[in-house]
């Protein structure tokens, strides 16, 4: 049987933004999300244990395909539980369709819907904020530097650019209110996105000494 518990063994050797808490999170609010929806709650809850349990370590090249690694290694745990290849199926979905930056497969089932739903609200708010600083600190990147134009109008840095936490924040965190697809969320999402939106405010006011 899957358990919160169980899952803490995938989790031992993680980075502090994608941590064992942050499956905590994410499995209490997909929780939350699947009965607000009247999901599948066995479904969201093998998903969110098992959605980053492959690919959490360190190192851009392993995070980069960290959704299908664990969808594969979510598939040979459920299936040593005896699940069904169906709902088996149905969990991978949910992994390989939660990652923000592959939209190659998006959301589908309902299911996979409040597991990308509560993912993503875990950068909004004040552990968003948190979250992005530490980033930025695990990557050895500023907390704010200039965005070039061709950032600004691509989401791509020119040569020698560093990926700041502010940088972070334009292209990704205050586009997520918009992305998300349960109305449970998206009424979560407004308050914690305004909390973001004005951290940022006074992060750039404060260093460039106007607060």
């Amino acid at each position: 049987m899957l358990t919160l518990e169980n899952a803490r063994t995938w989790y031992q050797h993680t980075d502090a933004v994608h941590d064992f808490s942050h499956i905590e999170r994410v499995y209490t609010m997909a929780e939350r999300l699947a009965k607000a929806e009247r999901a599948d709650i066995e479904i969201v809850h093998a998903a969110a244990l098992l959605h980053d349990a492959d690919g959490t370590t360190p190192g851009s090249e392993v995070r980069l395909a960290h959704h299908l690694r664990s969808a594969e290694f979510a598939g040979k745990v459920l299936a040593e539980e005896g699940w069904s290849p169906e709902r088996i199926a149905a969990v991978q979905h949910c992994i390989r369709a939660h990652r923000f930056r592959d939209d190659r497969e998006p959301p589908a089932t309902i299911e996979a819907k409040c597991l990308f739903d509560a993912d993503k609200l875990d950068v909004l708010g004040a552990i968003g904020a948190i979250r992005v600083v530490v980033y930025a600190a695990l990557a050895g990147t500023p907390f704010v530097s200039e965005p070039s134009k061709q950032f600004l109008e691509t989401g791509k840095e020119i040569p020698g650019e560093q990926h700041s936490a502010y940088h972070e924040y334009l292209f990704k965190l205050r586009k997520i209110e918009s992305r998300l697809f349960t109305p449970t969320a998206k009424q979560l999402a407004r308050e914690r996105s305004l909390y973001l939106d004005e951290f940022f405010v006074q992060l750039l006011a404060e260093v460039k000494g106007e607060r």
